[in-house]
């Protein structure tokens, strides 16, 4: 009996789901290839949303895509775990024990076989090697990390309010990420301030947060005029927006800038830079770029190795990098999900993968929003406080849902979380 292709597509972000639920359908359904997903969560959710769960705005237990369920109805494999090296010569890898939260190890280190492996393991904030940011800094890279925050920001501002006292928050990068929960965290205070008026007595604590931005100008991936109207619309929220500002430390009270001033925060948050996961350098000796991105040619294969394809934010395409962005994974995931299953059957050549640049869109909570189109057009803002920019924003987010679910399960997640506005707080308590 012949077997089957082995195909492992490490991580379960945009990327890796996406391409694991289509290949399930070309593939695993008809039995042409046992296809493995792999990741150290239990749960997807979209990475462009981090910055919600971490304020709290939107609850991520509604907006979580569990791995096993969706393997179970899309034809391929979920197996919880890391993969923390790979051997090129045996083609195969190996998976970091799996301990539950008291540290009891519930799964032994393992090692999986593989004809094709596909790594999508996404990207974390570069920190630069700056001092004290490790150790005294959050971030909100991923789920585990988003909660983490929201946890210490809900006691803290318990805190706040019961002692009528200020918290204040830093956030280091003026990038999508940074901008938009700065934004954010002010209109969850905005939500909570009801809820908490009749216990403690006392009005809503003054929340001051403070945007540092190395560069000249926040939001330097979009045109200078959103960046100039965004930041004119979180200055007039009460957000302070420091541009030029370089951070040379950290400590547990607050910042060190290059010129010698201090800015001081309870919580802190670096939303700086973009590297891939440090695991990358255990991956059998990959050409790696100073951040530690994969190498990979115009098709998506690593340089060096045609079994091993990387796409998303942990790869670097070798003399055409794209934008780490979730618009440039789910392309690089479409690419690889149509001509993947006539390589691995036929031998047929994967075509390089064009980028297609659809724009972008930062939406800053509930304030304003703009879409910047290709050829410099700008959609939103003004008047209408970019309601178009910001519902295009949540359309992104729909369409990557019913990409996942199909589209009736997908409307009835839109119509679950539309009835739930009617149970539950529009805004995390707990």
């Amino acid at each position: 009996m012949i077997s089957k292709p082995e195909i492992l597509i490490v991580g379960g972000g945009v990327a890796g789901l996406s391409l694991a639920t289509r290949l399930g359908k070309s593939m695993g359904k008809h039995g042409k290839a046992r296809i493995t997903l792999i990741d150290k969560s239990f749960s997807h959710v979209w990475k462009p949303m981090l910055h919600c769960f971490a304020s709290g705005t939107m609850q991520n237990e509604n907006d979580r895509i569990n791995f096993i369920s969706q393997a179970s109805g899309h034809n391929f494999e979920f197996w919880p775990g890391e993969v923390v090296s790979i051997d090129r010569v045996r083609q195969e890898v190996v998976l970091s024990p799996l301990c539950a939260a008291d540290g009891t190890v519930v799964l032994e280190s393992r090692t999986i076989k593989y004809d094709t492996i596909v790594i999508a393991i996404g990207s974390c904030a570069n920190d630069f090697g700056t001092p004290g940011v490790r150790e005294n800094c959050l971030s909100i890279d991923n789920l585990v990390e988003a909660n983490a925050f929201n946890e210490k920001f809900r006691m803290e501002l318990l805190r706040a309010f019961a002692n009528n006292s200020e918290l204040d928050i830093a956030i280091v990068g003026g990038g999508a990420t940074g901008t938009q929960l700065a934004a954010e965290l002010h209109k969850a205070l905005e939500i909570v301030g009801p809820f908490n008026l009749h216990a403690f007595g006392k009005p809503p604590p003054k929340l001051r947060v403070t945007l540092l931005q190395s560069g000249p100008r926040i939001l330097p991936a979009f045109p200078e005029s959103v960046s100039a109207a965004a930041q004119t619309e979180l200055e007039r929220i009460g957000v302070t927006v420091r541009t030029s500002a370089r951070v040379a430390g950290a400590n547990a009270t607050g910042f060190t800038l290059k010129d010698g001033t201090r800015v001081s925060a309870k919580l802190r948050v670096w939303a700086a830079g973009v590297k891939a996961p440090e695991v990358t350098t255990t991956y059998g000796g990959l050409a790696l770029n100073n951040t530690g991105q994969i190498l990979v040619k115009a098709n998506l294969s690593a340089i060096g190795d045609e079994h091993i394809f990387a796409l998303g934010d942990c790869s670097y395409i070798d003399g055409d990098p794209m934008p780490a962005t979730a618009q440039v994974a789910q392309q690089q995931a479409r690419h690889l999900a149509r001509y993947l299953p006539a390589w691995i059957e036929k031998g047929q050549k994967i075509p390089p993968c064009v980028f297609h640049n659809k724009g972008a869109i930062v939406a800053l909570g509930k304030y304003n929003g703009w879409a910047a189109l290709p050829g410099g057009t700008v959609w939103g803002g003004g008047f209408s406080h970019g309601l178009s920019a910001r519902i295009a924003h949540l359309l992104l987010y729909r369409q990557h849902q019913m990409e996942l679910y199909g589209f009736y399960r997908g409307l009835m997640s839109c119509f679950s979380d539309w009835v739930d506005t009617f149970i539950r707080p529009s805004i995390r308590l707990d």
